[in-house]
């Protein structure tokens, strides 16, 4: 079967040093798995690579869409199927690098079906989120759907609102339509490989770096040239992704500037925690340690064996 590699893991866990690494040794081509880099303009709270880096080792789905639209796993999956198509094709390797682990779950078992988005209905559910808070929306989730629930944090408001969207929309839980769905494997010889950290606290320690190196870089000055080019509201999913989402509510005065910082890297923090999580309960990658100092050279030596 034809070869691909996966290569997952939490922000800031050092996934695309080791792919542009693997890269330069290995005839791979890159593939993005991140929901938030797909869309242009979106440079300094993605981490996106810079342009020098693109050049030299270019990530195919980044920058495709403008922040005024929606990309589904659908779409990912039927995106990184063709250009895995190509890919081999030419003779390369696919590298599937990224931390949006509904795209990979998406690519290697299929999606179910469910029902289409609705936006009156989405606009009802943000009125009764701005009434009661997401937590008692959360608590909704579990009385209909608690398979959903307990594996979503009570705040995590895109992912509670779209489960109770499902759930008003067609009056069954979306675990159960999930669970429905029938796998559809592509004809890949996959191999998985998970980046997860020996010590969180040092993932914590670069997740502040990070949010700091972006808010130096202009974050802020980012999120208001994004507003001033294209019509945008909190809601899109362009806004609702971490970092941007926490500068939004600064600049609108729904939150304090002075908590702004520690906002964004408990927000980023919390992402971190369910990658991790779609990792060890999901996914089930080779796991190797993103601190060890040797990484690379680990991860070299298997890719080396993965694609003999």
């Amino acid at each position: 079967m034809k070869k691909a590699i996966l290569l997952m893991g939490p922000t800031a866990s050092g996934k695309t040093a080791v792919a542009i690494a693997l890269a330069q040794r290995f005839p791979l081509e890159l593939i993005s798995v991140d929901s938030a880099q797909v869309f242009r303009d979106m440079n300094i709270g993605t981490a996106k690579p810079d342009t020098a880096t693109q050049r030299a080792c270019p990530h195919h789905l980044i920058d495709l869409i403008s922040p005024e639209q929606a990309y589904s796993a659908a779409r990912f999956r039927h995106d990184a199927l063709a250009l895995m198509a190509d890919i081999t094709a030419r003779g390369k390797v696919p590298l599937l690098v990224g931390g949006t682990m509904l795209y990979f779950k998406a690519l290697l078992g299929g999606l179910a079906e469910l029902p289409q988005a609705d936006a009156q209905l989405r606009a009802d559910l943000d009125a009764e989120a701005d009434r009661c808070g997401w937590p008692a929306l959360h608590a909704e989730l579990a009385r209909v759907d608690p398979e959903t629930a307990a594996r979503l944090p009570p705040n995590d408001a895109q992912r509670i609102q779209r489960a109770l969207e499902i759930h008003r929309l067609c009056g069954r839980p979306m675990s159960a339509l999930l669970a429905e769905g029938a796998p559809q494997t592509p004809p890949y010889d996959f191999t998985s490989i998970g980046l997860l950290p020996s010590e969180r606290s040092v993932l914590h320690a670069r997740i502040a770096e990070r949010f700091d190196a972006m808010l130096k870089a202009g974050l802020e000055d980012e999120l208001t040239a994004l507003r001033r080019r294209y019509r945008l509201t909190p809601d899109l999913p362009a806004m609702r992704c971490v970092g941007y989402r926490q500068v939004w509510a600064v600049q609108d005065g729904a939150a304090p500037r002075a908590e702004m910082r520690d906002r964004g890297i408990y927000a980023t923090r919390q992402l971190a925690k369910r990658q991790m999580t779609w990792l060890a309960n999901t996914l089930k990658p080779e796991t190797f340690d993103c601190l060890a100092p040797d990484l690379i050279a680990q991860i070299s030596a298997r890719t080396d064996q993965a694609i003999a």
